[in-house]
């Protein structure tokens, strides 16, 4: 099991070196040591590895990830799990701003809280928060699936397409076009598959509220045009 310590390894050549393994290693477990709130750990891995990281990272960490799973024991600066593909990325602490941001597919899990933005322009990515998340969350959301287990800030799902936000607490207000809507046999379905991906077994889908676009905004019309 490779042990990289980024007090004394350069950042250029840990990625460098996950970037160049071979698709059958023996390599796929890695722990990462003294990360020092560095930017950009663990951006655009595309193998099957379970990379430990042990302490706070700074901006996108596992940006472009695709396949890897990987674990943050600590905080997230901006952008962790930008545009991720697959795999899955877990940050024990808090996130910061964009959390999960044009994500298209994989999973998010925030044990913490997230601040604004989170999950904005998602396209596919299933998000997790244990905590709340910030203002202006799931702006111009496209699709995948948006859980908060805590409270949701002002503007949720401003401008949103197709994606499905699930709230178990209160939203401090919705943006345009969001709108609550009654949760179907396949929206619970698919919040109770999400729940169980994030071993969120526990939890109780009964307990959500479920938000998503009115569809006015998909073509101009002059009568929404203070909405846009």
């Amino acid at each position: 099991m490779p042990t990289v310590d980024l007090a004394e390894v350069k950042l250029r050549d840990l990625n460098g070196a996950l970037h160049k393994l071979p698709r059958d290693t023996n390599e796929t477990h890695w722990v990462i040591t003294n990360p020092g709130g560095k930017h950009a750990i663990a951006c655009g891995v595309n193998l099957p590895l379970t990379i430990e990281v042990e302490g706070h990272v700074g901006y996108y960490c596992g940006g472009m990830n695709s396949d890897a799973t990987i674990i943050i024991e600590g905080n997230a600066g901006v952008g962790v799990a930008e545009n991720m593909m697959s795999g899955e990325v877990r940050v024990k602490g808090d996130a910061s701003q964009a959390a999960g941001a044009t994500g298209r597919g994989g999973l998010l899990v925030i044990e913490g809280n997230a601040s604004a933005r989170c999950g904005i322009s998602m396209k596919g990515i299933d998000i997790v928060v244990k905590g709340s998340i910030g203002s202006m969350s799931a702006f111009m959301a496209q699709s995948g699936n948006l859980v908060v287990l805590g409270n949701a800030g002002e503007a949720l799902g401003d401008s949103i397409y197709e994606a499905r936000l699930f709230v178990r607490g209160s939203v401090a207000s919705l943006g345009a076009d969001c709108i609550e809507k009654t949760m179907g046999a396949e929206d619970r379905a698919a919040l109770e598959a999400v729940l169980e991906k994030a071993e969120l077994t526990e939890v109780s889908a009964d307990d959500f509220k479920l938000y998503g676009s009115a569809r006015r905004l998909y073509h101009f019309h002059v009568d929404n045009v203070d909405a846009y």
